[in-house]
């Protein structure tokens, strides 16, 4: 595609990778270790195949009634990360076409994930990160500390799923510091059970620099590359 709204996000994307660079130079990291996921929540398939024309092939949604049709009528090399709040009646949907689900909080979800990646008969696994709750308030979403261990050993144990690693938002009233400073000490926790789990999923458009100081590997940005979100229909 050109036109002027791919050159309106390949002017956001060029400013987040370099917003990403920079933040791991501050951090010592290698920009090659942070993987930009496009959060494309209610904006449409055409800005999908506009990144995915600009190189952005990792992309996120958070709602299975709006990623699915996307996923339907864009380019078949894109992956697909899920990374909202899922009910269980959706798994089935996610399955067939997400690479990776960010937002398991529950382990009756991660048995919801493998009854319906067994049914379609999955050719890869799907990959799994634990969402961690990291003011252990179970009512805003995430797992609480002394259930991460569990739902990471259920997702390890099953041949249909991969444990990846962890994701968290920031819990409103945190500083982003110490939010993903606790996401990082989860993680390396989990990493001595399970060393290849060493995904953290962390940081959107507001707190990405913060987030890759921590050891995000996976950024959600959203807004920052596609502008302010439209309504929801």
């Amino acid at each position: 595609m050109s036109d002027a709204r791919t050159e309106e996000i390949g002017r956001n994307l060029a400013a987040v990778r370099e917003r990403i660079a920079a933040a791991c130079r501050a951090a010592g990291r290698d920009p090659a270790e942070v993987t930009l996921v496009a959060v494309t929540k209610t904006h449409p398939a055409d800005d999908v195949a506009r990144l995915a024309s600009l190189g952005v092939l990792d992309v996120g949604e958070n709602r299975d009634q709006e990623a699915a049709p996307k996923a339907a009528a864009t380019p078949a090399e894109l992956r697909w990360h899920f990374i909202g709040q899922l009910q269980r009646n959706k798994a089935r949907s996610v399955v067939s076409y997400a690479s990776v689900v960010h937002s398991v909080d529950s382990l009756r979800l991660v048995d919801a994930l493998v009854d319906a990646a067994v049914k379609a008969e999955r050719e890869t696994p799907l990959g799994a990160l634990v969402q961690v709750s990291l003011d252990d308030d179970e009512h805003r979403g995430g797992a609480v500390t002394g259930i991460i261990e569990h739902m990471a050993e259920s997702i390890a144990a099953s041949p249909v799923l991969t444990l990846k690693g962890v994701m968290a938002v920031a819990p409103l009233g945190w500083e982003p510091d110490a939010a993903f400073a606790r996401l990082a000490d989860v993680s390396a926790r989990l990493r001595v059970a399970f060393p290849g789990a060493d995904w953290i999923s962390a940081g959107m458009s507001d707190d990405l620099e913060s987030a890759i100081s921590h050891g995000s590997t996976h950024v959600r940005v959203g807004s920052a590359l596609l502008g302010n979100r439209p309504p929801l229909g």
